[in-house]
C-alpha cells in the first residue's frame, strides 16, 4: 500500500481457526479454483497493499499454514475468533488491524483497500460493512486501541465478534462506522474484479453446497 505522510499503518490478519465441523476437512486448506482458500484470503489483503498474517490456527494446523503466511499463535485456543483477534493485534504495533475470514473468497480487495483508507482517515476504532442494510462481522478493520476491551469480553466469555466489536466502540466512546457497500459500489469506488453484486460477497463457505455455489459464481459472473 502507498502511505501517505502520516497515514496509520495497517496489517492484515486471515482469520484460520475454525473446527470446519459443517465442511468435514480444514478450511484453510480446502481447494477452490485451483487454490486453497487460505491462498484466496492472503491475496485479498496483498492485493489491498497489506503484510499478511495468520491468526486463530489451531496448534496442529499451524505447521501447515506457515508455507502461506507467518502464524500468530492462539494464545487461548477453542475460544472462537475473538481470540485470534486479541492475539493479533497484541502482536504487532501497527495501528489497525485487518480481519477477514479464510471462508469468504468473494471478497474484492478494492473493498478492503476503502476500508483499511477510511479507518486511517477517520480512525475509528471498528470499521464494517453494511449489504442490503444488514452490518457484516467481518471484514472488520480494528484499531489497535479497542485491544484491551476486546481483551475484557475474552475474558468475560462474552464471545461473539460483533457484539465485542460494538461495545469496544462504545466504551471508546464513539459509533461503529459501518460502510454500505452498495453506495460504494454504485459511486465506482469499489469494484469486484468478476462483476458479482455486493451481496455475493460475502457468501461464507461452509458447506460442500456452498463451495460449488461460489465456484459457479466466479464462472458465471453473475450480475
Amino acid at each position: 500500500m502507498n502511505r501517505i505522510r502520516g497515514e496509520a499503518e495497517a496489517v492484515g490478519f486471515v482469520l484460520a481457526g475454525g473446527q470446519s465441523s459443517r465442511m468435514g476437512t480444514d478450511k484453510a486448506l480446502l481447494e477452490f479454483r485451483g487454490r486453497p482458500l487460505i491462498m484466496h484470503a492472503a491475496d485479498i489483503l496483498e492485493t489491498a497493499g497489506l503484510k499478511v498474517y495468520i491468526a486463530g490456527a489451531r496448534a496442529e494446523a499451524g505447521p501447515r499454514l506457515e508455507p502461506y503466511a507467518p502464524v500468530i499463535p492462539d494464545s487461548q485456543p477453542g475460544l472462537g475468533p475473538l481470540s485470534g483477534i486479541c492475539a493479533a493485534l497484541a502482536s504487532d504495533e501497527a495501528e489497525f488491524g485487518v480481519f477477514i475470514p479464510v471462508d469468504l473468497p468473494l471478497l474484492p480487495a478494492s473493498l478492503i483497500l476503502y476500508l483499511v483508507r477510511r479507518a486511517q482517515i477517520t480512525g475509528c476504532a471498528v470499521t464494517l460493512v453494511s449489504v442490503s442494510g444488514r452490518v457484516e462481522t467481518f471484514p472488520a478493520v480494528l484499531a489497535r486501541r479497542a485491544l484491551p476491551v476486546l481483551e475484557r469480553e475474552l475474558a468475560e466469555r462474552r464471545l461473539g465478534c460483533l457484539a465485542s466489536f460494538q461495545f469496544a466502540a462504545q466504551e471508546l466512546g464513539e459509533p461503529i462506522a459501518a460502510v454500505d457497500t452498495e453506495v460504494l459500489v454504485q459511486s465506482g469506488q469499489v469494484k469486484h474484479p468478476d462483476a458479482l453484486p455486493a451481496a455475493r460477497w460475502f457468501l461464507n463457505l461452509n458447506t460442500e453446497q456452498d463451495l460449488r455455489r461460489a465456484a459457479w459464481l466466479r464462472t458465471t459472473r453473475v450480475s
